[in-house]
């Protein structure tokens, strides 16, 4: 009789192993640069949960009250005045403190080091590795953008009104905090500043050079925003303030009221504009002025606005991230 002996298994070897599991160089990605990936993701889930609490917080009040008036005084004095204005602000400068601290180390440090040397001599080519490194930091960014991105726009209008955030709704602290602006700009942010550090080499250098043009973009950006959307024309016709035309709730104001003939030709406030009251009054009646006007976006055009201006966003994102596989393809080192 032949005896054979079995081999003696673990469970821990028998069991096949469960989730996904990372190989080659997207596992090397994950594992040098998942200190700061973690950190983003933990920064995003904190910040979305102290949110929710908030807005909790605010719907309880409001659902006390039960008036409308009072609700939108509530909201108004909650965000304004209270935690929900901190929030508004930390997730404006999401996109300089990405591109500043994720961005610009991203390729400039290990170019800096020398890692990237011993990576590039392990039979990986320099467009590969430049790909992986972009798309999971991208990937990262995204994520955590567009969770803070919802959870505060959904923190903005707890009584269900919609205008309820009035005039305000243009203003960077809303407009680039909500909806796809937020992560169109943080990452478009993200990926320059790893183009100016793959560029520069030095970590210190292309931390600096992204700040610097991160503010640049945000100053730029706050130029252009008023021109995503289509602007409409009030007229209201009278004289002194009981002729300035009414708006409707929500509206953003492009300029100051200007004067206008019957016709509807403007007449230019600076031809009588360093009189006095009742001389300036006359002087717009002898310009043929009997009425105001005035420019201002509707709030029912911030989604398309919104839209229309993270698609440019994505655009310039995506020629910058390919300018720096195209510079992959020469010599990085």
């Amino acid at each position: 009789m032949t005896i054979v002996a079995e081999t003696p298994t673990t469970p821990a070897a028998s069991a096949p192993r469960r989730g996904p599991r990372l190989h080659g160089l997207v596992w090397l990605v994950w594992r040098q640069h998942r200190a700061a990936f973690w950190t983003v993701l933990a920064v995003a889930a904190v910040g979305a949960a102290w949110m929710a609490y908030r807005r909790a917080e605010m719907t309880d009040a409001l659902q006390h009250l039960g008036r409308l008036g009072t609700a939108q005084d509530v909201w108004r004095q909650e965000f304004h005045s209270g935690p929900l204005k901190a929030a508004g602000a930390g997730l404006f400068i999401a996109p300089v403190l990405t591109g500043v601290l994720l961005g610009a180390p991203l390729f400039a440090r290990d170019l800096e080091s020398g890692t990237a040397a011993l990576v590039l001599s392990q039979s990986v080519g320099r467009p590969r590795w430049l790909a992986v490194k972009l798309a999971m930091t991208a990937l990262v960014v995204v994520v955590a953008a567009g969770v803070l991105s919802a959870v505060f726009g959904w923190c903005l209008s707890p009584s269900g009104d919609e205008p309820a955030i009035g005039g305000d709704w243009a203003s960077p602290v809303l407009f680039d905090t909500t909806g796809p602006v937020l992560v169109a700009l943080t990452l478009l942010t993200t990926v320059v500043g790893a183009a100016i550090g793959l560029l520069v080499r030095r970590v210190l250098v292309a931390m600096a050079a992204t700040l610097g043009f991160t503010l640049a973009l945000m100053a730029a950006w706050d130029r252009i925003r008023p021109y995503l959307g289509d602007p409409v024309k009030a007229v209201g016709w009278g004289d002194g303030h009981a002729g300035f035309p009414e708006l409707p709730a929500g509206a953003h104001m492009l300029r100051l009221p200007s004067p206008v003939t019957e016709s509807g030709r403007a007449v230019s406030q600076g031809l009588c504009g360093s009189e006095a009251q009742e001389r300036a009054r006359a002087c717009l009646e002898e310009h043929g002025a009997v009425g105001w006007a005035v420019e201002y976006l509707p709030h029912s055009q911030m989604a398309a606005m919104q839209w229309t201006g993270a698609a440019v966003l994505f655009v310039l994102t995506a020629a910058v991230a390919a300018f720096v596989l195209l510079r992959g393809r020469g010599r990085v080192l």
